[in-house]
């Protein structure tokens, strides 16, 4: 029967799917071992192996992606699943093109490739990669853009608190000059330090639109455009502290530690509204529309 054949060829696809996505969960994993021993070492062909490999990777998790849309015949972000695998691979995406000028500082691609080896484990151990059909309220225009842009402005925040962390552990080892082995000496650190401020500006209208889509799609799904919903809430502390972070950039006194610890703080909400908000409103019993996703 038809749809014997149909079935038949959605298991194996699904089988090919996530034997590709747990290759591609090691090489993550692999990839933030060489950066951790290049952080160690010092050794520039580890760090510069750990990053081809990376590149490699997201090859690999290209495939999987175009896959996964082929599978599902939709946007391949719009369960849980997929929406861990897509942060996965945004941020080593905009890891790679970001740092193209700097490709002898390996630092931050630690964090990001340890962050998206998290990101695909988290996926595969705990949600479902079953395709389902979308809720009603995902049916709409506005959800594509909302999250498109969310997801790119989040890719980009990733990319500037690795950076930032970056700076924050190599600036001491610089002054006393041993962070040649780094890639990073006195008359280059606080240049690339900047690149942290201007993925802020950069991701930050981003983030601004994907806040303004979803109260488009919420009004249209739910009927009003802001609900103080766990979720919009967070997405909105976020936007917040980002907001301090360039005022705080541009106040000469603030511009040192307090405007970094400012720029990690963001991340960390940014993670909240992505996955914390999620679990939270779950466990205590918050209610919140966007629990479907968890």
């Amino acid at each position: 029967m038809l749809s014997d054949t149909v079935l038949s060829r959605d298991v194996f696809l699904l089988g090919i799917e996530l034997r590709l996505f747990w290759s591609i969960a090691f090489i993550y994993g692999f990839s933030a071992l060489l950066f951790l021993i290049h952080s160690v070492s010092g050794e520039g062909s580890t760090g510069r192996l750990a990053r081809s490999l990376l590149s490699f990777n997201i090859v690999l998790h290209t495939g999987l992606i175009v896959l996964r849309t082929f599978e599902a015949g939709r946007a391949p972000f719009e369960t849980l699943y997929e929406s861990l695998s897509w942060f996965a691979w945004s941020a080593s995406v905009t890891y790679i093109i970001v740092t193209r000028r700097w490709k002898d500082v390996y630092l931050p691609g630690l964090f990001v490739s340890s962050l998206s080896l998290g990101a695909c484990l988290y996926s595969l151990l705990s949600r479902s990669p079953g395709i389902t059909i979308l809720p009603p309220a995902l049916q709409s225009y506005w959800f594509e853009w909302h999250v498109v842009f969310a997801f790119f402005s989040y890719a980009v925040f990733v990319v500037s608190a690795s950076v930032e962390a970056s700076f924050l552990i190599l600036d001491p080892f610089v002054k006393r000059g041993f962070g040649r082995a780094w890639g990073l000496g006195a008359e280059n650190i606080e240049e690339f330090h900047s690149l942290s401020k201007r993925l802020v500006m950069f991701g930050y209208p981003f983030l601004t639109f994907a806040i303004l889509s979803g109260a488009a799609w919420a009004n249209e799904a739910w009927g009003r455009y802001w609900s103080w919903d766990p979720k919009e809430t967070w997405s909105l502390v976020t936007w917040t502290v980002f907001t301090i972070y360039l005022h705080s950039k541009a106040i000469p006194k603030y511009q040192g530690l307090p405007a970094s610890v400012i720029n990690i703080i963001g991340f960390v909400c940014m993670m909240m509204t992505f996955l914390g908000v999620n679990w939270l409103a779950k466990l205590l019993g918050i209610p919140s529309l966007h629990v479907y996703t968890v």
